[in-house]
């Protein structure tokens, strides 16, 4: 069986499944590499910043987990041009090595107790490697999704990226969980912490192996055949796209708080504010994401038939109408309220996970398509997806009221549903600036 790729060029399922398989696997190694160090937090602390004061080790541990995300927009501004100039799948392919490659390298670190200063020091260089690999991660892997995927099944094909993303992230909070119960705390402060980092790398291989085994996109080798492809793409995004990188990073706000809100803020949440046990908090949090799992694939379809506009306006709907319900559920403390809210906090996120990836990175041309995603969600992401767990629990410190977060992603949405409605549509039509192979002249195809 054959679908029409972007650039009208026949591609086989078993072609777009690997793509699939090729792209969600780098985000599934970003999200398990989140949730591994945001879920070992303590215990990092504890290994590269002992000062005998458990809160300084902790907030020591997140302030470098929260510089990774401020070195994104310069993997964005290094990446995206790179992959609109050289292609999509030579820079993936360079991104997932980075990343894993980083990520392993942290679990053979010595820690304070063995090497001093040097120790937190190589920690942070390893860490700023990530988030600037990450950079160029999300949106080459999902421009290369979407430069793949028929126009018509383009948001169900999308769709696949996020679900790498939650299986990322279970798999690193439940390999960290497992092994608490398992090891004693001396134990995991001693070696067991690098297991979950050293598994980073054959997650790694894997999805190096697929990307390498990958010709590139459609799209781009359309440009490419036809001579078309940008040499200056930034000068270009700057000059004619100014208004969707506008666009892609107000809709993003919402995306991140809502994202970061839900699978990084909420298990402290859960257990610094309501009082629940760390093992019931992470258990209600796996059955939401479940669910989500369960779902998104039929959220990215269900946007090819309606439109992507109608999904998010409902989302945004949801958000601002249900998210304080919500919470209002949790705050009960009862295991029934809690997974009650979770379902509908998650239920409302799922809409933007199902549909986001085909829409994003539809609003640019084929030509300037890598840099324009990369650099507008990774500045969005900085500003607002790694603070979110710091701004959430900031308010409800300052203010008291336990409801804050709830108050910050419904007012983010406000934001967030400007951009979305003055977007274009984009299901079911064919991407911005594709070139047809058809029209390419035949001594110019390969």
């Amino acid at each position: 069986m054959e679908a029409q790729g972007q650039a009208g060029q026949a591609v086989d399922e078993s072609t777009l499944r690997r793509a699939i398989a090729a792209c969600a696997i780098g985000n599934a190694t970003e999200w398990f590499d989140y949730a591994t160090y945001g879920f070992l937090a303590a215990t990092l602390g504890a290994v590269f910043f002992p000062s005998g004061n458990e809160t300084v080790q902790l907030l020591s541990a997140f302030a470098v987990f929260a510089l990774t995300f401020f070195v994104r927009p310069l993997g964005g501004v290094y990446f995206g041009p790179l992959g609109d100039r050289i292609g999509r799948q030579r820079v993936l392919a360079t991104t997932i090595l980075l990343m894993a490659g980083a990520t392993f390298l942290i679990g053979l670190l010595p820690g304070y107790a063995t090497i001093g200063i040097l120790a937190p020091i190589l920690l942070l260089l390893l860490r700023l490697v990530q988030g600037f690999s990450a950079g160029g991660e999300y949106g080459g892997a999902s421009t290369f999704m979407v430069e793949y995927a028929p126009d018509e099944r383009r948001g169900y094909y999308a769709s696949w990226l996020e679900f790498g993303t939650l299986v990322g992230f279970s798999l690193g909070a439940g390999l960290v969980t497992f092994m608490t119960f398992i090891l004693s705390q001396d134990a995991m402060i001693s070696w067991g912490w690098r297991i979950p980092f050293l598994i980073a790398l054959p997650l790694g291989i894997v999805g190096l192996y697929l990307r390498t085994r990958l010709e590139d996109t459609p799209g781009f080798r359309a440009l490419e055949n036809a001579g078309e492809v940008a040499e200056a793409p930034l000068q270009e995004l700057f000059r004619s796209n100014w208004r969707d990188l506008l666009l892609c990073g107000g809709i993003v706000i919402i995306y991140n708080l809502a994202n970061y809100t839900l699978l990084t803020y909420m298990p402290s949440y859960l257990s610094d504010s309501l009082g629940i046990s760390d093992t019931a908090g992470l258990l209600l949090l796996f059955i939401a994401i479940l669910v989500m799992l369960v779902v998104i694939t039929f959220v990215g379809s269900f946007s090819d038939r309606v439109g992507r506009k109608p999904v998010l306006i409902g989302a945004m709907i949801g958000f601002v109408l249900l998210t304080y319900p919500a919470f209002l559920l949790i705050s009960v403390g009862s295991w029934v309220s809690v997974m009650a809210g979770l379902l509908i906090f998650a239920l409302l996120q799922v809409l933007l996970l199902g549909t986001l990836p085909a829409t994003l990175p539809a609003l640019f041309p084929t030509k300037e398509r890598y840099s324009g995603f990369a650099i507008s969600y990774n500045v969005s992401t900085a500003a607002f997806g790694g603070t979110a767990p710091f701004v959430a629990t900031a308010l409800v410190s300052a203010t008291g009221n336990q409801f804050m977060p709830a108050f910050y992603v419904m007012a983010a949405a406000l934001v967030s549903s400007i951009p979305i409605w003055l977007m274009a549509e984009t299901a079911k039509r064919p991407l911005r600036g594709s070139v047809s192979l058809s029209a390419v002249p035949a001594r110019a195809q390969r």
